[in-house]
């Protein structure tokens, strides 16, 4: 699924199992072998212990989805997991010894994708971890608003007659976007804006990157990695789209206008609309006490991350980001288990070179975001609602488990979470402060299922949107 979109998806679930369930799993939760010093503050807590469950086994969850661009989506999210054996040292220190997720989708619109992805952390015992990431994606859904901090304003269609039009909420801002209107210069006599704010993408990427525990405690890391990428983009002018007449309301097919990023791209404010080959050095900082990486319970995780690229290392782009952010997890003393869980972060993109792509994402070991808007920042606005060189966000749920089942040799956990989101984006980061603020907020459902797949659902809300949001792992 999309998180660019709000669409309606239905997924189904089933599961492979690759060796019966342990009758382990029900013994003490005590480690039988000594673990060396750099992972005790990492241990899970004696009820995950419990239940984590021995051997290796797979997760998968089928999708189907539905968008007016992209068509029917069908696809694949699975993930095989190695846990080890109970008496294995590292068997309480770790989420997993092994984890490949395989994710496949493809739709009647042309978008498809395919990523696969390789976590080993403490290869054979040691303070390393590697991670391998790969990805082959076309995707016709993404959406653009523009580069700067007017972008934090009323939704703008420059279009709408002199000065142009805003709109508040998004739903007004669509139904004008397809409202047909005289072309303009390299135009067609008639046109529509409904897909202007759109582009296609086209992505082949491949990621290495290691890590290496610290000290005696094993609470801080260095990272490095290597990342390339090939990138090609498509806008949709000219192509038909849906419009509707101002003087008789009927639906109608009529080209689209000159879409927002071709008239940024000739302006000279967005760099990169030709795409090519991105290089990537990545380095990061981590201080890491999370009980588990998954779902923790307890625990801080907070990173400095940097992605360096230039045209000595075979880059077309030269940038610098940089991103920090701290999360917090405390267990509160309430119910079965309840999370109070905080993220904040704050980033900024270096070099007049920066091409419009990489505005539209801060990196982090632990998982790109969206800056800003969309399933993991601020879930009540659209993906890459708020775009500029700096930005800050946070985040803050209440995870409240409700529940635990066992299920043909599966362990399901279900949680209730309401969240609150907040950020606001500059064009400078010396301007960064706590004025100019977006706000979302809702409430979404974690299921945990073998305890290392956590399946989401969230509904943000903001004064703009009301979005719903679907997929694998937590927003942070």
């Amino acid at each position: 699924m999309k998180d660019t979109l709000l669409m309606v998806s239905l997924s189904l679930s089933g599961v492979l199992c690759l060796g019966a369930p342990s009758s382990a799993q029900k013994s003490s939760p005590t480690e039988t072998a000594k673990p060396p010093e750099y992972v005790l503050v990492r241990r899970l807590s004696d009820a995950d212990i419990a239940k984590k469950r021995e051997g290796s086994f797979f997760t998968g969850l089928p999708e189907i989805s539905s968008d007016p661009v992209a068509g029917q989506g069908f696809g694949l999210r699975g993930n095989f997991f190695r846990n080890g054996k109970r008496s294995d040292p590292l068997f309480a220190y770790t989420p997993y010894s092994e984890k490949l997720t395989v994710n496949a989708q493809f739709t009647t619109g042309q978008a498809r994708e395919l990523v696969m992805s390789y976590d080993k952390p403490y290869i054979n015992g040691s303070r390393w971890r590697v991670k391998v990431d790969f990805k082959a994606r076309q995707d016709p859904t993404n959406l653009y608003f523009g580069i700067t901090q007017a972008t934090l304003g009323n939704l703008t269609l420059p279009t709408a007659g002199p000065g142009g039009a805003t709109y508040s909420t998004f739903s007004e801002y669509e139904k004008a976007r397809k409202t047909l209107r005289d072309g303009g210069p390299g135009e067609a006599a008639k046109v529509t804006d409904s897909l202007s704010n759109r582009f296609q993408d086209s992505e082949l990427m491949l990621n290495v990157k290691a890590d290496y525990a610290l000290g005696d405690k094993g609470r801080w890391r260095v990272l490095g990695g290597y990342e390339i990428q090939r990138l090609d983009y498509k806008t949709f002018g000219g192509r038909p789209a849906s419009a509707v007449d101002p003087a008789t309301g009927a639906s109608l097919k009529a080209p689209n206008g000159t879409p927002l990023l071709d008239r940024n791209s000739a302006a000279g404010t967005a760099i990169g609309l030709d795409g090519g080959l991105v290089s990537i050095l990545q380095q990061a900082l981590i201080y890491d006490t999370r009980d588990f990486e998954p779902d923790p319970t307890r625990g801080m995780y907070f990173e400095i991350g940097n992605e360096y690229s230039a045209r000595a290392i075979g880059s077309q782009f030269d940038f610098d980001k940089l991103m920090i952010q701290v999360k917090t997890f405390h267990k509160l003393p309430v119910g079965p288990r309840t999370v109070l869980a905080g993220r904040f972060a704050v980033g900024n993109i270096f070099g007049k070179n920066a091409p419009f792509f990489e505005y539209q994402d801060q990196w982090s070991p632990d998982g790109s975001i969206n800056a800003l808007g969309g399933a993991r920042s601020l879930r009540g606005f659209r993906a890459n609602r708020f775009m500029a060189r700096s930005m800050w966000f946070t985040n803050w749920e209440l995870r409240a488990r409700l529940g635990e089942k066992k299920i043909a040799g599966q362990r399901f956990a279900l949680a209730l979470v309401p969240f609150f989101d907040a950020g606001t984006v500059r064009d400078r980061w010396q301007s960064l402060n706590f004025d100019d603020i977006r706000y979302s907020y809702g409430v979404g459902g974690r299921l945990a299922w073998n305890q290392s797949t956590i399946i989401s659902l969230d509904i943000g809300k903001s004064g703009e949107d009301n979005l719903l949001f679907f997929g694998i792992g937590q927003p942070f």
